[in-house]
């Protein structure tokens, strides 16, 4: 019955126009039209870092103010057809706007998924440190085989990445990387890769193909504006250069160009090297231990809290978040949430959506 389809309708719009106040798109569209002026400017790439920073974001604000504009079009239109059948009593168009509705109703739950994103950081770029933990060889292995899954995620997202450090393994992977990944919601869609990953494998490294349990850990912390206010006194920092073994211009090898800062109270090291000049790797790093600061103030403040209401635990190194098994069978399970799956290919190939959206959910509900 028309009147029925009608009613799923109107039922449609009306958690659009929730969606819609929840978002903030009509600021969304304001800031649109404020980075289209600005990005007009003549001067505008004279600092082409803030350039490319601007030009990304102004992308993803229009991309995901157009799904949900197109989206509210198309249900106001079949809304008005409806009605129009209604008043000629014209049933004729009743299973093409049922099939037509259906297929809004998908793109709802397609775009629904983007208000899970609640957190006061979660639309900001993300900064992910990755250190191989227990396991030698194969936990410097493990632990690239991480970053790697990272670049593949964020290369479906069609963000961009950018390496600012990394320490090299002796035999094979990394014992450590951080690095940049830019794009609209960054930081909430990779929030929940935070701690432990474990992998249990036949070892690549072992001449008796034993099998092999690896740990690597992973830190996610939101990219803070500039005008983010941490007071760092310099006399609690300790500044060291060093001679960079990354990839960066002709002479990043062979001058004192990397950076590593230290915070003395509370022990935060941070490098960088990958940038071309010392002043660049210095602002850089600077940039993430303020990050890393902020976030250690929020954690200290929410665990308060968690205290104050006997929820508190503590993780451990050894409290691991998810599990990577690729023999004797295979399985990735987050054991926070329960997601689980038996094609370990392709998460590790970066198709981590179900446990960015299990993650979410499941936090919803704490």
């Amino acid at each position: 019955m028309l009147q029925d389809v009608l009613m799923r309708t109107d039922a449609l719009r009306s958690k659009l126009n929730e969606a819609w106040s929840i978002l903030g798109l009509d600021t969304v569209k304001q800031e649109i039209a404020v980075l289209e002026v600005e990005t007009s400017k003549p001067n505008f790439w004279t600092d082409q870092e803030r350039a490319k920073r601007e030009s990304q974001k102004l992308s993803d604000l229009k991309k995901e103010y157009a799904s949900w504009h197109e989206l509210r079009e198309d249900v106001m239109e079949v809304q008005e057809m409806i009605q129009m059948a209604i008043t000629e009593k014209d049933a004729s168009l009743e299973y093409e706007l049922e099939s037509r509705l259906t297929m809004l109703d998908k793109m709802y739950l397609d775009l629904e998924f983007s208000l899970l994103f609640s957190g006061k950081y979660d639309a900001k770029n993300a900064i992910l440190s990755i250190h191989a933990g227990a396991g030698g060889t194969d936990a410097q292995d493990w632990a690239e085989m991480l970053m790697r899954m990272f670049f593949r995620y964020a290369e479906k997202k069609t963000w961009a990445v950018r390496l600012i450090d990394e320490s090299r393994g002796g035999e094979a992977g990394i014992k450590s990387a951080t690095f940049f990944v830019s794009g609209r919601f960054a930081y909430g869609h990779l929030k929940g890769e935070a701690g432990v990953h474990r992998l249990v494998r036949q070892s690549p490294f072992n001449s008796d193909a034993l099998r092999q349990t690896s740990f690597a850990l992973v830190e996610v912390i939101p990219e803070l504006d500039e005008e983010v206010n941490i007071e760092i006194d310099p006399k609690d920092l300790r500044i060291d250069t060093f001679m960079s073994g990354g990839k960066g211009g002709q002479s990043v090898n062979t001058t004192y160009s990397a950076v590593r800062i230290v915070h003395l109270p509370t022990k935060i090291t941070v490098s960088c090297q990958n940038e071309r000049s010392q002043t660049q790797n210095k602002e850089t790093a600077m940039k993430i231990l303020k990050s890393k600061l902020a976030k250690l103030k929020e954690d200290e403040l929410q665990k308060e809290k968690q205290k104050l209401r006997g929820e508190f635990h503590s993780a451990e190194w050894g409290s691991q978040i998810r599990s990577y098994v690729v023999h004797p069978y295979k399985m990735v399970k987050d054991h926070r949430t329960d997601v689980e799956t038996s094609d370990t290919e392709s998460v590790l190939n970066g198709d981590l959506d179900t446990f960015v959206e299990g993650y979410l959910r499941w936090q919803a509900k704490k």
